[in-house]
């Protein structure tokens, strides 16, 4: 039950007020008082409205002016009950759209302030948790706006904040083309803050939580085997408490005064990075793989921007130009991303139209031809699974070659290093799995205490102890020396310690050189 105050209440006449409003509100469970019209309160009046919370302990004073906020505030009545102060009112007639999210959209109002308005008209409680999460960003060193002012747009609610002359990565994509490179390169260094950031546990949602609740939604839109496929893989994704943004695209980057700076903050969550670039897969390619000219309207900027910015900052994200581990990560994402999409184009009803029907079948085709061939969502930077096949001895090659550049490896050290790499990798080719194929990993790993470099390869194929085998005798002469063994025995002289085992069903060598 809603009941309006008016005027004033004070001592002449708050004896009448409370005859009147008693038997209004005498039985109900909630009660609003409507404060808007509410001009001056005495005492007097503070007593009547507490006899009704007596009665009615979930009641509520809505709009109210600063001045009578301030009385109920210094009387201790804003802990006794909910209220809420009157909000201005902003109009967006005619202001340009800089951004949109999934909760929201926002507006420039003046040249040094910008709202976001809030998709549900009851948002008071998604304003104040995003207003929460960007002071925890905050602290924890992200660059990120404050709103400063809570506002009255329409019919629902909107943050205020200040971005002085602060223009979007979007905007800055659409009017700069030769700006990309360096928008990747900011794009992705505040990706990689975001992601090093650890979150006090419970401060923010679990991403996990939320992927698995579409994967469960999908159960009974996918083939059974796909449906638990999809399954098995979020929740073999292990608790992770690093933060990530959860709608991490160029709208949500403004440049301000040369600060960049990252708005949007309600989607703050934590979890493993696949869960991010699921998102941002989408943000750039997965929403546009059916409608090329959607991008330009959401992002400002065409399809071949959208995509050349994906490849280059999932490049520069994982420090690898190598195709084969852009490919791997950014089909795990995919599958994440889809998933999502078609949870998404359920939902809403856009499956009811043709555009969207046929959208929601492309979806679900690539999501069952990725589930098909992926066993695990993870991903390492220092590790590159490929084909063990000597076709691809040279992806093997400039992947180790971007792994040492980050290490003071002096030239000897590093010819040597890539001989033992050409050599294991070249035996597994051959060897392995003849007659057939498979894969190889590749993994890099540089230490500091001592500085040196790991190497590991891991094969599935026949079971194969290379140190076993005997050294050849290097004295002997041309017509007595074999013409095999030459590459173990190199690895053996020129690495510090090489080793191998065989678990679970894979073969294991591990080479390290000290620097």
């Amino acid at each position: 039950m809603t009941v309006q105050l008016h005027g004033r209440i004070d001592s002449t006449n708050a004896a009448k007020v409370e005859q009147e409003l008693l038997p209004q509100v005498a039985g109900q469970r909630e009660v609003v008082l409507d404060a808007q019209d509410l001009a001056y309160i005495s005492s007097a009046g503070l007593r009547v409205i507490l006899r009704i919370r007596k009665d009615v302990p979930t009641l509520r004073i809505v709009n109210v002016s600063s001045d009578v906020y301030e009385i109920l505030d210094m009387t201790g009545f804003t802990d006794m009950m909910s209220v809420e102060k009157a909000y201005r009112v902003v109009s967006i007639e005619g202001c340009e759209e800089i951004g949109r999210g999934a909760n929201g959209t926002i507006y420039r109002i003046d040249k040094d302030n910008v709202v976001k308005v809030y998709n549900n008209p009851e948002a008071l409680e998604d304003i104040r948790h995003e207003r929460e999460v960007a002071k925890l960003a905050l602290i924890l060193g992200i660059p990120t706006a404050i709103s400063y002012d809570v506002v009255k747009v329409g019919n629902s609610y909107g943050s205020v904040f200040e971005l002085l002359n602060a223009r979007s990565f979007s905007k800055i994509l659409a009017r700069e083309s030769d700006k990309l490179d360096w928008c990747v390169e900011e794009y992705v260094k505040m990706l990689r803050l975001i992601h090093s950031t650890v979150v006090p546990e419970g401060k923010l949602p679990d991403m996990k939580k939320t992927a698995l609740s579409w994967a469960k939604f999908l159960q009974e839109h996918l083939p059974e085997a796909a449906g638990k496929k999809l399954l098995s893989l979020i929740e073999a994704v292990p608790h992770d408490n690093h933060m990530i943004h959860g709608d991490y695209h160029t709208k949500n980057l403004e440049l301000q005064n040369d600060e960049v700076l990252l708005i949007d903050m309600d989607t703050l969550a934590v979890g493993n990075p696949i869960f991010e670039l699921g998102s941002i897969y989408n943000s750039f390619v997965g929403f546009y793989e059916c409608d090329h000219e959607a991008i330009l309207r959401f992002q400002g900027y065409d399809w071949e921007t959208g995509q050349k910015f994906w490849h280059k900052s999932l490049s520069a994200y994982l420090g690898t130009s190598c195709p084969t581990k852009i490919k791997e990560v950014e089909d795990k994402a995919r599958i994440l991303g889809y998933a999502r999409l078609m949870r998404r184009s359920i939902r809403r009803g856009a499956v009811e139209t043709e555009a969207g029907l046929a959208e929601y079948e492309h979806w679900k085709a690539e999501l069952l031809e990725l589930l098909n061939r992926t066993e695990t969502l993870l991903f390492d930077r220092n590790e590159l699974e490929i084909q063990a096949e000597l076709s691809k001895l040279d992806e093997v090659r400039s992947f180790l070659e971007e792994r040492l550049d980050s290490t003071a490896c002096k030239p000897k050290a590093r010819m040597q290093i890539q001989l033992a790499v050409e050599e294991i990798f070249s035996n597994i080719a051959n060897y392995a799995y003849q007659p057939q194929s498979g894969k190889a990993t590749v993994r890099v790993e540089v230490s500091n205490e001592p500085v040196s470099v790991t190497i590991t390869f891991v094969d599935h194929g026949v079971p194969y102890d290379p140190l076993a085998k005997e050294d050849p005798d290097v004295t002997l002469s041309v017509e007595e020396r074999g013409v095999g063994g030459l590459g173990i025995f190199l690895t053996k002289q020129i690495m510090d310690d090489v080793a191998y085992e065989y678990r679970e069903g894979q073969n294991i060598l591990t080479l390290k050189k000290n620097l």
